[in-house]
């Protein structure tokens, strides 16, 4: 055995080793500067400064988003509220509409214009993923059980609001609504964002309360998959008219339906063997691998078409098996990546864009409290005109009028596409994302009203499990 040397020498070498290492370094170094300074200068590109640092600013703005997100996230759950209301809070705080009005240059440093298309894209990736989750959570047996009371409901939900919206276009048209959009345009874009429920969010709101399992809970739940999925399609085909020509516009209807008849006809049964076969055996990275090909692909092919690339998301997850191995496997494996780490640059780029300074006189703050009486009056009214006409209690049916007025991230993903198409302006886009807020907030106090009741009658209703939404998930 070879001797070891002791602690004094083995320190010795080390620095014997390090300062001639520097030496060394150093005479190189002094060498290649003359050789340098002998040659004929060149333009060499330089890199901008901005362009140095994007990753640095990009990597900054989502840590301040997740830790501000997460502690107002903690402090709306304390009052009752759901998490991700604190997380959008957060996003807009932190751009122009509170810190960019009480510290410019902080604002400026954290969120500088040049990161906005790296944080687009991050929150293209985060949307994208996370509409293939609520895909995946969307039972397509629930709603076939409950398709005659569903359908009534989800559609009326829509139709009323819907038109409430187109009206109400009429009067923002002359004064909101950016140079060269059409009316057509304009209005049905704003009566698709008075339409909208956010599904995760009611889900969480209904398991916070321990009805998710009740009759109202297992209806509200069916009526908002059903109310999300027609939405959807009514705003992918307002996306296809909104990028096409009158003439196009026919071509991308046509090809989205088309997209839409052979992802459930020819698809979904591979899907299903798929889901099948990798419920049989161990999840493996190719397994893996294939599904993420999959999301891309259909996220790829929807927007090729001409509507937006979550609408191809959405729909692969939802024609995979709700109750397979897959979606169970996705989910857990997905679901913190989504919502704590990519979901957040989707809510500071909200913010970013997001100026409730626009919103400035009184009259304006008149048209944003109009919106939001317009959008609670549709939800609401449609829903309770529809619950009673299927003879549900007034007190049920005024309950899930309340529910279905949710709208959370659901509706701040739609405003974020009408802004990118430029179907809206900036001030509209911040009176609408106030709407979207607030109609949100209300849920909970009002449904508080009603919830002691609620719990009584609907005590010896248990049924069925409808989701396996999980408390974190908002």
């Amino acid at each position: 055995m070879s001797r070891q040397p002791n602690s004094f020498w083995s320190a010795a070498g080390y620095v014997v080793m390090i300062a001639g290492a520097i030496v060394l370094f150093l005479a190189i170094r002094q060498y290649g500067e003359s050789l340098a300074a002998e040659r004929p200068s060149a333009n060499v590109a330089v890199q901008a400064p901005a362009e140095m640092h994007a990753l640095l600013h990009v990597l900054l703005a989502l840590t301040a988003v997740i830790v501000l997100g997460r502690m107002l996230g903690w402090l709306f759950a304390w009052v009752g509220q759901p998490p991700v209301i604190g997380e959008v809070f957060a996003g807009i705080m932190l751009g122009p509409s509170l810190l960019g009005y009480l510290a410019p240059d902080v604002a400026g440093y954290l969120f500088p214009p040049h990161i906005a298309p790296q944080l687009s894209v991050i929150a293209q990736l985060g949307v994208v993923l996370y509409m293939f989750l609520v895909g995946l959570e969307l039972d397509r047996e629930l709603l076939r059980a409950k398709a005659h009371a569903t359908l009534t409901i989800s559609q009326a939900s829509i139709v009323l609001p819907f038109l409430l919206g187109a009206g109400l276009a009429l009067l923002l048209f002359p004064t909101l609504a950016p140079d060269g959009v059409s009316f057509t345009n304009f209005s049905l874009f704003i009566g698709v964002s008075m339409s909208i429920t956010a599904f995760p969010v009611l889900a969480r709101i209904l398991t916070d309360g321990r009805l998710e399992k009740t009759e109202l809970g297992v209806l509200a739940l069916t009526c908002a998959a059903a109310n999300d999925v027609t939405a959807w399609c009514l705003l992918a085909l307002i996306v296809g008219i909104a990028r096409a020509e009158v003439s196009q516009a026919l071509i991308v209807i046509g090809l989205t339906l088309a997209y839409m008849g052979a992802m459930f006809w020819i698809v979904r049964p591979l899907a299903e063997r798929m889901a099948d076969r990798y419920d049989q055996g161990p999840a493996t990275r190719n397994k893996t691998a294939l599904v993420f090909i999959a999301v891309l692909l259909s996220a790829l092919a929807t927007e090729y078409i001409g509507v937006h690339a979550i609408f191809g998301a959405f729909l692969l997850g939802a024609i995979i098996p709700h109750q397979s191995m897959l979606a169970r496997e996705f989910t857990d494996k997905l679901e913190d990546l989504v919502t704590i780490l990519l979901l957040p640059a989707f809510f500071a780029f909200t913010g970013m864009r997001t100026q409730i300074g626009l919103v400035s006189s009184l009259q304006d703050w008149a048209i944003c409290g109009l919106i939001i009486l317009v959008a609670t009056l549709g939800k609401f009214g449609g829903t309770l005109a529809a619950a009673r006409f299927h003879g549900i209690s007034w007190r049920h049916s005024s309950a899930l009028g309340v529910l279905m007025n949710t709208r959370g991230l659901m509706e701040l993903i739609v405003l974020n596409i009408g802004l990118d198409l430029g179907i809206i302006s900036p001030r509209l886009f911040a009176m609408l994302v106030i709407m979207a807020l607030v109609t949100t907030l209300m849920t909970m106090p009002i449904l508080r009203l009603l919830e002691r009741k609620l719990m009584d009658a609907s005590a010896s209703e248990e049924g069925p499990s409808v989701l396996s939404v999980r408390q974190r998930r908002a």
